[in-house]
Formats: C-alpha cells, sequence, structure tokens
C-alpha cells in the first residue's frame, strides 16, 4: 500500500511548479524525513527538469509549516549527529536557493523556526495579512537555536542588531511586521491573490539570486568588525547574563552565530552555525526544557489530566465574586475568551473598579497598536457589573475570588447557590485554604471545585485546579475547559492543606528568609535567587506577596489545624524573619512601599536596617551553597507533593512548578531538576544540606526509593486520589 504524499505538485502552463504541503496525519507540518526526503526529490527537478520555470512552495494546512520535528530532535544522542541533521538539511536548501530558478514560499499561515528557514531560502517570502498568523525563530525557548541557516540568513537580511533581538528573544511577528521588518516581501490579502502574486513574482524574476550570493554584498548596517556593531556585540552578552546569569547556553551560541558567522562568507557562516546548533541539542538545558516545556506541556493540553470520557463543554456565562485584583484579572481573562461576564462586589463602586482593570488593559493594548477601540467596547460590554446575587442567575459557572477567610467564603457559597442551577460549576480562588472544607458550605459538593488562579490573572498562564472529596469527574472536566477556553494551562491536584504550588512556593521565599536569619548578606541571597534561575529572588518575592498576607496565611493555618484536632507542623526556621520583619517592624511590603526593601515609585533598594537586625556573619556561604539551598527546598518539597498524591503527574508536577512560581525554567520544573542531577546525587546532598541546615532537607522517600532503585521520576506512577 503507498504511503499518502507530504505534499502534491503541479507545473501549469507558464511552467510554474506549485508545491502543496499537507503532512497526512498531522495538524500541522514539520519539518521531518516525511517532508524531507520528497523535498529532496522536488529540489533535484528543480535543477534538471527545463520544463520548471520557478516554484512557488505553499501549505494544504492553516499554518505553513511550523518547525522541526522536536520528536526526531530528542531522539539525537551525539553532536556529530546533530551537526549533520543540519549539514543535510542546509544543504538542501541551499541548493534550492541556488538553481537559478526562483522560489517564493506564499505564507498562508504561520512559519515559525524551521519553517521560516526553509521561506527564508526561498528567493522571496509572500504572506497573507492575517494578524493571527506568527513569524519568527522562537528555537532559544527549548534551549536550540536556529539550525536551519536562520542565524545567517536573518542578519544578512535585516542587520545583525535586529536579528540578536529576533533570534536571542524568540519573538513571534505579525505578518506585517515582519514585511515591515524586511522578513517578508510581499502581503496578500487571500489565498488566491498570495499563490497569484507568487506566481507573478516567478516570472517577474526567472534568474534570481539571493543577495548574499551577488558580488558585493554588505550587511545591512554592517559586519561584525562594523563599529556599530562591534558595539552592540560587545556589550550583548553582559547584557543576556545580566537576565540570564549564565543559565541559557543557547543565548551565548547564538551571538556567536552571528558574530562568527557574519565575519566570513555564507556557507562558512552556516557550518559554524550548526556547530553551536549541535551543542544545544546535546545540552542537559535543552533536553531539560524540550522534556518539560515541548512534550509535558503538549500532554497536558491534550487532556492528560482530564477525566475521559466526559464530553467536553464551554462556559457561556461565568460569574465572579469579588471584584478585587484576582475578581478583575478573571474578569478579563474571560471576556477576552468571549464569555459573558457578572462581576459582583459588596458595592457598585467596587465592582466598577474591578471592570475599569479590563479597561485600563485594553486601553494599553490600543496605544501599543494591538487593539481598536472597537474590540474594547466589545468586551467590555460583555462584562456586567452588580452587587445583586440575583444577577448571578443562568451562569453555568461561579468563581469566587474573595478574601481568605471561611466565613466570607461560606456566605459567598451559599448566596450564589441560592440562585444558580443546580448543574452549575462552583470554584473557589482560594491559594490554601482546603476545597473540601470550603465545600461543607455547599449544598451541592459534587460542582465544588478549586481553581487557583495567579497574580496577574492576565500575564500567568497557569490554573491550579484543585479537586475536592466530593467533586464529581464532571465538575473536574468542565473546569478544565474552562481554563483551556481561557488560553491559559490547567494543572490538576488532589485536595490539601496549601495544595501544590502554594505549598512548594513557600519553602523558596522561606528558605531565603532563613538564610537572612542566619547572617547571610541580603545581597547574596537575593543574588542566589537570580542565579538559581528564578524569576525574582526571595525578599524581593516575599515583597510582592506582603508578609502580612503571609502572617495571615501562617495564623489561618494554624487555627484551622488546631480546630481540626492536627498536630502543628514544624515552624520553618524563615518564619521568625517575616514575623519580626512584617510584625515587629511593621514593614508589611510592596504595597506599603516598605518590605525587605524600601520604594520610591518604580525604585528599590534593600531596607539599610535588615543589616542591623540580621548582622552578617564573618564567614560567607558560597553562592552555589545558597542556590543549593534553594533549589533543594523547593524539588524536594515537590517530590513529597508527587509523593503524596498531591499532584498526578510528572508533567502536572513540572508544568506547574514553572507556570505556577516560576522554579528555574532551563532546569525543566522540580522533578526534573531531580532526574538531571541524578536521584542518588540529589539524595546524597540533600541529607548533606539536612545535616548543616535543618531536617526539612532530608530527601522524600520517593527520591530515595528512586535512588535506590537507579529509576527516574518517569518510571513512577504518582498515588492518584490518595491526599486527604
Amino acid at each position: 500500500m503507498t504511503q499518502p504524499q507530504a505534499f502534491t505538485f503541479d507545473i501549469d502552463a507558464d511552467g510554474i511548479g506549485l508545491a502543496i504541503i499537507d503532512m497526512p496525519g498531522r495538524a500541522m507540518n514539520v519539518l521531518n524525513p516525511t517532508l524531507i526526503e520528497p523535498f529532496a526529490g522536488l529540489v533535484q527537478q528543480l535543477e534538471t527538469d527545463a520544463s520548471l520555470k520557478g516554484l512557488v512552495i505553499t501549505s494544504g494546512k492553516p499554518s505553513f509549516i511550523v518547525g522541526a520535528d522536536i520528536d526526531q530532535l530528542t531522539q539525537i544522542t551525539t553532536p556529530e549527529e546533530a551537526f549533520q541533521l543540519c549539514e543535510d538539511l542546509k544543504g538542501l536548501l541551499r541548493r534550492m536557493e541556488k538553481s537559478g530558478k526562483p522560489v517564493v514560499a506564499a505564507l498562508n499561515g504561520t512559519a515559525l523556526g524551521g519553517g521560516l528557514e526553509l521561506a527564508l531560502a526561498c528567493h522571496a517570502r509572500i504572506a497573507i495579512d492575517d494578524p493571527k498568523a506568527k513569524f519568527g525563530l522562537p528555537e532559544v525557548k527549548l534551549g536550540l537555536l536556529p539550525g536551519g541557516g536562520g542565524t545567517q540568513r536573518v542578519p544578512r537580511l535585516i542587520g545583525i542588531q535586529k536579528a540578536m533581538e529576533l533570534i536571542t528573544q524568540g519573538k513571534e511577528l505579525t505578518a506585517a511586521k515582519a514585511h515591515a521588518m524586511g522578513l517578508v516581501t510581499d502581503l496578500a490579502a487571500n489565498r488566491d491573490e498570495l499563490l497569484a502574486k507568487a506566481k507573478a513574482w516567478c516570472l517577474a524574476n526567472p534568474k534570481p539570486q539571493q543577495p548574499w550570493d551577488t558580488k558585493g554584498f554588505r550587511i545591512p548596517g554592517g559586519d561584525s568588525k562594523s563599529p556599530a556593531v562591534v558595539q552592540v556585540l560587545a556589550i550583548s552578552p553582559s547584557i543576556a547574563n545580566a537576565k540570564a546569569h549564565g543559565n541559557y547556553p543557547a543565548l551565548t551560541h547564538i551571538m556567536s552565530c552571528l558574530f562568527e558567522g557574519c565575519l566570513l562568507d555564507f556557507d562558512a557562516g552556516s557550518q559554524v552555525e550548526s556547530r553551536y546548533f549541535a551543542a544545544c541539542v546535546v545540552s542537559q538545558v535543552s533536553k531539560n526544557m524540550i522534556g518539560t516545556l515541548w512534550h509535558q506541556l503538549n500532554a497536558i493540553k491534550k487532556g492528560q489530566s482530564r477525566p475521559k470520557g466526559v464530553p467536553e463543554g464551554k462556559v457561556r456565562k461565568v460569574g465572579i465574586l469579588g471584584a478585587g485584583m484576582m475578581g478583575a484579572g478573571i474578569a478579563y481573562v474571560s471576556a477576552k475568551a468571549g464569555i459573558d461576564v457578572v462581576l459582583l462586589d459588596t458595592s457598585l463602586e467596587n465592582a466598577e473598579k474591578g471592570k475599569a482593570y479590563s479597561q485600563g488593559l485594553l486601553d494599553k493594548a490600543i496605544a501599543r497598536g494591538k487593539s481598536t477601540p472597537d474590540k474594547r467596547d466589545a468586551l467590555l460590554a460583555r462584562i456586567q457589573t452588580t452587587t445583586e446575587y440575583a444577577t448571578l442567575e443562568g451562569c453555568d459557572l461561579v468563581i469566587e475570588a474573595v478574601f481568605e477567610d471561611r466565613g466570607i467564603k461560606a456566605r459567598c457559597t451559599q448566596q450564589a447557590e441560592a440562585v444558580i442551577a443546580p448543574t452549575a460549576v462552583y470554584a473557589s480562588n482560594t491559594s490554601t485554604l482546603p476545597i473540601t472544607g470550603l465545600a461543607q458550605a455547599s449544598a451541592r459538593p459534587a460542582h465544588f471545585i478549586g481553581l487557583h488562579f495567579f497574580s496577574p490573572v492576565d500575564k500567568m498562564p497557569l490554573v491550579e485546579i484543585i479537586v475536592g472529596q466530593d467533586t464529581s469527574d464532571e465538575t473536574l472536566a468542565r473546569g478544565f475547559d474552562y481554563v483551556l477556553q481561557i488560553g491559559k494551562t490547567p494543572i490538576v491536584v488532589n485536595d490539601k492543606r496549601g495544595f501544590y504550588t502554594s505549598r512548594v512556593f513557600t519553602t523558596y521565599i522561606m528558605e531565603g528568609m532563613a538564610m537572612l536569619g542566619e547572617g547571610i548578606h541580603p545581597r547574596s541571597v537575593e543574588m542566589a535567587g537570580l542565579k538559581a534561575g528564578m524569576p525574582m529572588p526571595p525578599l524581593a518575592l516575599q515583597d510582592e506577596v506582603s508578609l502580612s498576607l503571609s502572617l495571615h496565611i501562617a495564623e489561618q493555618t494554624r487555627k484551622d489545624l488546631i480546630d481540626e484536632g492536627a498536630p502543628l507542623p514544624d515552624v520553618h526556621p524563615g518564619f521568625a524573619v517575616v514575623q519580626r520583619i512584617g510584625g515587629t517592624e511593621g514593614r508589611i511590603g510592596k504595597k506599603a512601599a516598605q518590605g525587605f526593601y524600601d520604594y520610591n515609585g518604580k525604585d528599590k533598594s534593600l531596607w539599610p536596617g535588615l543589616l542591623a537586625i540580621y548582622p552578617p556573619v564573618a564567614q560567607q556561604p558560597s553562592q552555589q551553597e545558597l542556590v543549593d539551598r534553594l533549589l533543594y527546598a523547593q524539588a524536594n518539597e515537590a517530590a513529597r507533593c508527587f509523593e503524596e498524591g498531591v499532584v498526578r503527574s510528572v508533567a502536572d508536577t513540572n508544568i506547574g512548578s514553572i507556570f505556577g512560581w516560576g522554579f528555574a525554567p532551563h532546569q525543566g520544573g522540580a522533578l526534573q531538576f531531580i532526574n538531571a542531577v541524578g536521584p542518588r546525587q540529589f539524595v546524597a546532598r540533600a541529607r548533606e544540606l539536612a545535616a548543616l541546615y535543618g531536617r526539612r532537607f532530608e530527601p522524600a522517600a520517593i527520591v530515595v526509593k528512586l535512588a535506590a532503585e537507579g529509576g527516574r521520576f518517569e518510571d513512577a506512577t504518582a498515588a492518584q486520589g490518595q491526599a486527604a
């Protein structure tokens, strides 16, 4: 039986060939052997068939080509293999662009990574002017660099400085911006015009040459030796290191490709790129990021944690109780997804203030050219403000986002349930209070669930879905579908105090507090957080959260445990620092402009008084010691959560750690950090830290077990549904 072809090919009466890529069994086209092998035959025909005067390449799918096949890359084990893969592809693209015949990429949709690199090897690129289509080289987001000539063709088209910004940041451009930048040759309004323009370009340019193949070619803005470019290249590594702290080798490799490659001719520069690409592919950072931010993230988005057999659904109308920062943010992302919103608060003034948050975001988007007044007005029209619970009638989902107080939350539950349909889902946005306990106020606990959003809601990509003791599979599925509907990433966790993200996040902040209390210089504490790869250092992050909130949550937890007759846990040594600074000193954080930092508008500086309260000891530990403490504290607690069945999968644990509180992305998540270190090495180091700093570092039993068996977390199974 013949295999379906990766593309169709026809030659018209003018001798212009049209290749329509439509890879079988895939929603999107990717560069892999299924496409490359027959494509090589097409290039050979272009070189040898005199009747073929030119070639137009387009896609039969909504997008063009979205990049290389990541599955193929993950099977590479040696740099030699990676280098050869690169060279083979580039050799094919080079033959195409030097065939002496015009080749035009007719970009009917998104072209990313290797897809854009193939298009850049064409003599012209014409794109449909669709604002939803994206064009860029985002490989750096997976610890890689463009390996199909991107680091050499892009600077030769738009200049080294613009190329560096585009590639090191992994920016994705609209067709209009790609055209303005010079990556796209022309724009078309629709597919018919796209193909007509592509053919016309071929006929008008029968013997084209790429700019870099013409005599006397100069890189726009200057090559690596020109004074203006030298200035940029001289400071770029330090700028990159200030942000990445040496954790992302792909950044350095990209800059090296641009610097070295642009000192050489195109073919030599391309070979330089292949060498650096090979270094990226076999790096541990790339393996970490691909494993988690590609394979595991895709598994989550495809519904790995969603109950099977429950039909998919969409929320039409959502009620939000509480128009503070969280409620206002949830209202915005819901309305943005086309959902009608009822935003309820104790006063109409508060509710309107919550709605004004959406208007502020939309006005900024208009000012940046990313929205229009019509779109803003349409979104705002979907948000209805009210003080009346009766207005919730017809909502298929209600999300409570009020203060972390059991009594207030219980009253909200009862008033809402008196109005909404028996089948509607009721969710609490609590970050710490157990859902099973909150559901005791509900007359229908099977429809009660936790939806823990992160602040600011419009920017943070994660929602932690918490399943209570009585939460039904149907309710979980409906919550999961809503999170995807609003463009967020869902992880599913079982109900236990602090759930997953809040529980592990706290270990990062508390370890930073403990260091300060031990007499470690506050600047060293903060730098260790950044060197570890965290987006914010621990003292600054505690200020953002607010010390008063941390004190309130601790007191609420203590009361709950006493009421439940449960034993009180060991108090983390870092908590004494929070009590001293937030309580005794009354410095409650950023919102009061006084915390571990002093705040003056956008400027902040460490409070000098810290050195008086916690004088630095003479013998300061190494930075690596501090980095280890911060990372091991988090990873070990995440492993405990997995062991206890709080988190349901390795993917949920890793993605939740990165998207929820910013666990070092280059490590691939909390459990992947343990995998990469190696469970045996992790156990040994954790025991060293426990001997020095306390039993909180004693390795989780599951890690000890994996160490003994020589296993990894992919081999382990979470105790699903076991958490109390």
